[in-house]
């Protein structure tokens, strides 16, 4: 074989299990585009998001703290990144497709509100009469009709795999509520089934850190926990000669890699007892097949009810969260009345500009924390410049 006539990524696609989904796979684009020389079809993807508007917003996006609360504290997009980081080690270690996952990983959190989820909670039901809200059905949105960056065609006009994995990548994705074109009643890809996963790695270790870094958490009531008592006496068995807090990261790093091995493990378990051969038996699988061991989902959500109790309903974040919901009722109620209040060139390059609800909907989903915040100054407060 000759190997300068073949592309540099069938190379990479080759040697991928046969469970993985590769550019010959594809069901393709909408709109149909020559492919890229050096490039695979997911790789382009990857690329679209990765320069995307929506993408670049994400840096001033809540995860849990607002982002003038510090300069250290995680925000959408730090977190996009750290899900990238481990969703391909876990694609490697199982042969899966890389550049799919971090394709899938870097958009889905397109759609979220500012403010994290309580922004996303308000949202929700101030559109619950108007067709309603879901951060993953608008992540689709926006790299469906709301991001323009090319002269023949609306979005950005991604592969049928990452438009599916973004609207499926949830362990709970309701059928009812996926668009026809998207084959509502199969399985997505493994690299999608991975993505909550990896997600839910990534942020409940770096709350975590943040919780500890603000002291909204005390060391003494997380080592009542049982993953970080399995963490911790890994720190220490590596590093015996360090105590907390020099081994901070030490016991953070213990406890992901615990849950990523867990999951590789685990998936591959399930691979070999479910007998599917290829990526179109994962597709036609009558559930989803990667996962976490008994244990370790047991030891998961304990970990999970500690961080709600300690973190997420601590005063300061509760705080946060109640003059967020204040912020996005106060915007959507004031430009629903009054859509001329809305910049005229968003009107003008809105696919809707007729649906009202929808149209401001779009506005703040795609505001920053700190954009949300100055557009409620200037709309409130008499004495600031509109």
């Amino acid at each position: 074989m000759n190997l300068n006539s073949v592309p540099i990524f069938e190379h990479y696609e080759n040697q991928l299990s046969e469970l993985a989904v590769k550019t010959a796979h594809s069901k393709g684009r909408k709109i149909t585009e020559d492919s890229a020389e050096h490039r695979s079809l997911f790789q382009r993807d990857r690329d679209r998001i990765l320069h995307c508007a929506a993408f670049r917003r994400m840096e001033y996006k809540t995860q849990v703290f607002v982002n003038h609360e510090g300069d250290h504290y995680r925000t959408r997009l730090t977190h996009s990144l750290e899900v990238a980081q481990i969703g391909r080690t876990v694609g490697r270690a199982l042969k899966l497709n890389e550049d799919l996952i971090e394709a899938l990983v870097l958009a889905h959190d397109l759609g979220h509100t500012p403010f994290g989820h309580a922004g996303e909670d308000m949202m929700a039901k101030l559109m619950l009469d108007y067709g309603g809200f879901e951060h993953n059905a608008q992540s689709l949105r926006i790299v469906d009709v709301l991001e323009q960056r090319y002269p023949n065609f609306r979005g950005l006009n991604l592969s049928f795999e990452v438009r599916e994995g973004i609207i499926k990548h949830s362990a709970n994705w309701q059928k009812d509520k996926i668009p026809s074109e998207l084959l509502p009643k199969e399985h997505p890809s493994l690299e999608a089934q991975l993505i909550d996963y990896v997600d839910e790695i990534a942020y409940n270790n770096h709350d975590i850190d943040d919780g500890l870094a603000s002291n909204m958490i005390d060391i003494e009531d997380l080592r009542s926990v049982s993953l970080w008592q399995m963490a911790e006496k890994s720190a220490q068995k590596k590093y015996p000669d360090v105590a907390w807090p020099d081994n901070k990261y030490v016991c953070i790093s213990s406890m992901m890699s615990i849950l990523v091995s867990d999951l590789i493990e685990q998936t591959q378990k399930n691979i070999k007892n479910s007998g599917v051969q290829n990526y179109h038996d994962i597709r036609a699988y009558n559930q989803s097949i990667a996962g976490f061991s008994s244990e370790i989902y047991e030891n998961n959500q304990k970990l999970k009810i500690f961080l709600r109790e300690k973190l997420y309903s601590h005063y300061r974040v509760v705080r946060m969260e109640e003059k967020a919901k204040r912020i996005i009722t106060d915007l959507f109620h004031t430009f629903f009345q009054r859509p001329g209040q809305i910049p005229s060139d968003f009107i003008q390059k809105h696919p809707e500009p007729n649906n009202t609800a929808r149209m401001v909907c779009d506005y703040i989903a795609g505001m920053t924390d700190r954009f949300a915040t100055q557009e409620h100054v200037k709309l409130f407060n008499p004495q600031a410049k509109v």
